[in-house]
């Protein structure tokens, strides 16, 4: 429709009223006209919102709404209900199990709360900690009873053990196989402990120690191939240990891994201190005892005396209607060697030994040393689960992966199932004798848990090497002017350097009290030498050697190193020292060292070793001592000794030779012969 001449476009209508809207909106069908007056006020404008002050209402709360809670319809989740802040210490009502070395997360798991309200009471302690830091014991005791919870410790083995408890029970008719037992052989020095179980496996252990006697700890696995034994094809596992008072600490540490105690006693000798000691660390353990009466051969053996001697003293023999099976054997003869096996595998199926070899592996560390060639290396015992190269371990305070494993002949394994000693390479250090030995799944967990066990080994030695002061000095001069004697003890493996500082630390008297300021595994470093320098300590080493460059500083520094191999006369040298009657009666004197560059085997001879003496000379008459990493293999006498084709008497340096060691034929290319002779020295006369 075109627009009219003279009018407007778009007809706007009527112009406003005052007082009126400009725009009125329809109202929808049905509803109420609106109420005169309420649209406006009669000024025309709008009302007031309700929210601003009116008459009686300050600003800001005027009509203002009272919101409820909205519920969300749909199905509700699960949400853990997490407890509140207490306000203060409530009152203990559960019990929780924490490990060692906790995380503060893990902490407010198990008390099921936040980890920031864990955090927030760890501030009002003044202790600044993320959700990922290790808890001191002490502490996280303490913040558990604040949230009404009594926290008990165990170690993270223990921990471990208990989370496969329940897998292990519900698996028991299923999964659990026999396992072989574990026997350890007990008894006093010299009574036939290590010849018999030579004659059990045959072989030659007890020719290789020191003065005849074991000095260290050792486990072996013995399978029967006779075929006309009931038991034939069945498997068991010998642990050796010592039998001389030094070593009490390695047969408690025997007894606590074993499932049967086998007490050797010499049928001419009797029942010894040392016999007794092992009947009481059986007894500790909880663990059954065979009695083997060794040495019946022998012209004065009285098997009938032993028997009396032991059911004096509770060993009630079988045969005599008691509980003790007891067996008379000969080591030298082989005699009775068969039925001591049966009447071993008998006594430990009444236990019904049992693992399951599909849980992780666990076991138990007996030694350590540190080698030149292959690093730090674990002697365990495993006995529960399956430890497989690859796996991530933790030992004490010490972790790693599992880079080889060895059987207790040195042939390399794959695997290492219950009841089965082994040789763990791939530790990050040297664990402690006795620590348990666990594979697990969680790295980060077992790097926290190594770290936290630093840190307190730390803070223990620490406390010990703390200066004097002059509340100490006066009380040491009170108690009588107890003098220090400084030592640094060096030892081929773990288990003796424990065995000597326990005896050193037993041998203190009232004037001279021993400190071990400083003990270690391997050769006599110059870092020791520099040590002992600076500490005016002595040195000991027992079954090492110094290093050249140690020997040298320690001339030049005029630290005195004692050197032994055999225990009893290391504890005999330290008694008369610090009593003040220690008299030089024997001197060594190192007349040159060698060098083991080939091997060479004769026909009715044995091994030649092709040496090349790098300092002071070789003599026929002189004794030698082969070093492997400065650590004493075996100590004999040069059998023979050339030059090309010719025998001669002495072989000075820079000097190629051929050596003969007498009763020794496991000579390598790398070997050190250090030749010696020991002089008598006549005490001095007095008036």
């Amino acid at each position: 429709m075109r627009p009219a001449p003279g009018k407007p476009i778009l007809n706007r209508g009527t112009a406003p009223v005052p007082g009126k809207p400009i725009y009125q909106r329809p109202a929808p069908a049905g509803a109420r006209p609106p109420m005169p007056g309420k649209a406006f006020t009669p000024e025309g404008r709008r009302p007031p919102h309700p929210t601003r002050a009116s008459a009686g209402r300050p600003a800001g709360q005027a009509g203002r709404r009272q919101h409820e809670p909205r519920v969300k319809e749909g199905p509700l989740k699960y949400q853990p209900k997490l407890a509140e802040v207490p306000s203060g210490p409530l009152p203990i009502d559960r019990s929780i199990t924490i490990s060692e070395g906790i995380s503060v997360k893990d902490l407010s798991e198990r008390l099921q709360v936040r980890a920031k309200d864990v955090i927030r009471k760890l501030l009002d302690r003044g202790l600044m900690a993320t959700v990922n830091q290790s808890l001191d014991t002490e502490i996280a005791k303490q913040i558990a009873r604040e949230f009404g919870a009594e926290a008990q410790v165990v170690s993270f083995e223990e921990e471990a053990l208990k989370e496969l408890e329940p897998a292990m029970l519900q698996q028991e008719s299923e999964k659990l196989q026999p396992r072989a037992p574990v026997v350890t052989i007990m008894g006093h020095v010299d009574h036939g402990k290590t010849s018999l179980l030579d004659a059990i496996r045959e072989t030659n252990v007890a020719g290789g120690e020191a003065g005849g006697i074991t000095q260290h700890i050792g486990a072996y696995s013995v399978e029967i191939t006779d075929r006309e034994s009931p038991a034939f094809g069945r498997r068991i596992v010998f642990i050796d240990t010592p039998g001389h008072e030094a070593f009490t600490r390695m047969r408690a540490r025997g007894a606590k891994v074993t499932d049967l105690v086998v007490l050797v006693v010499a049928a001419d000798d009797g029942v010894m201190p040392q016999t007794l000691e092992a009947i009481d660390h059986a007894r500790a353990a909880s663990v059954p005892i065979l009695v083997a009466v060794n040495k019946i051969d022998k012209p004065g053996a009285q098997p009938d005396r032993v028997k009396k001697q032991l059911a004096d003293r509770g060993l009630m023999p079988e045969v005599w209607g008691g509980q003790t099976v007891m067996v008379d054997v000969s080591a030298k003869t082989k005699a009775n060697l068969k039925l001591l096996l049966e009447m071993i595998l008998l006594v430990s199926d009444l236990q019904s030994l049992k693992a399951d070899p599909e849980q992780p592996g666990q076991g138990t560390v007996l030694d350590a040393e540190l080698d030149r060639g292959r690093g730090p290396v674990a002697h365990a015992l495993m006995q529960n689960g399956c430890l497989k190269v690859g796996d991530t371990v933790i030992a004490g305070a010490v972790m790693g992966k599992v880079r080889a494993l060895f059987d207790d002949r040195g042939r390399p394994i794959s695997e290492a199932g219950p009841s089965m000693p082994v040789e763990i390479l791939g530790l990050e250090g040297l664990p402690d004798a006795g620590d348990r030995i666990v594979a697990v799944q969680d790295r980060f967990k077992a790097k926290q848990i190594v770290i936290y066990r630093e840190q307190k080994a730390r803070e223990s030695a620490m406390a010990r090497s703390s200066r004097l002061n002059l509340e100490s000095l006066s009380q040491q001069m009170a108690e009588g002017q107890m003098k220090e004697l400084p030592l640094i003890i060096k030892a081929d493996v773990q288990g003796s350097v424990e065995v000597l500082v326990d005896t050193l630390n037993r041998q203190a008297t009232a004037k001279v009290k021993p400190v071990i300021i400083h003990s270690g595994v391997g050769a006599i470093t110059e870092n020791d030498v520099l040590l002992a320098a600076a500490s005016n300590a002595i040195i000991i080493g027992f079954n090492v050697r110094p290093e050249r460059k140690a020997t040298e500083l320690a001339e030049q520094e005029k630290v005195d190193i004692r050197l032994h191999s055999i225990i009893y006369e290391l504890a005999e040298e330290m008694d008369k020292a610090m009593a003040g009657l220690l008299e030089p009666t024997f001197k060594e004197t190192v007349l040159g060292r060698a060098e083991v560059r080939d091997t060479f085997r004769i026909p009715k001879v044995g091994a030649i070793a092709g040496c090349y003496v790098r300092e002071g000379k070789l003599t026929r008459d002189s004794q030698v001592r082969v070093l492997r990493d400065h650590v004493v293999i075996y100590t004999s006498k040069i059998s023979s000794l050339r030059h090309f084709k010719q025998d001669v008497n002495e072989i000075r340096s820079n000097m190629e030779c051929g050596v003969g060691i007498a009763n020794f034929s496991d000579v390598k290319t790398g070997d050190v012969l250090e030749s010696f002779i020991v002089e008598k020295i006549a005490a001095p006369a007095t008036a």
